[in-house]
């Protein structure tokens, strides 16, 4: 189960426009569930991107609202 932070975390993940910096905490636990990956940039920087597990889970999330 996630903390609302972790899903916070997960939707940030999926809206923002440009990478975003997520708490270690919170994206080791996204990456332990599947629901992100690490995509290499060409700056060499890894950047979150969602899995379809995470778009799932969200959709879960926002049609239980």
């Amino acid at each position: 189960m996630l903390s609302p932070h972790e899903i916070a975390a997960l939707i940030l993940v999926k809206e923002a426009p440009a990478p975003v910096d997520l708490d270690p905490t919170d994206l080791d636990t996204l990456l332990e569930h599947q629901l992100v990956t690490l995509e290499k940039r060409p700056s060499g920087h890894a950047c979150p991107r969602l899995k379809q597990r995470g778009d799932f889970l969200l959709k879960a999330v926002s049609r239980n609202r």
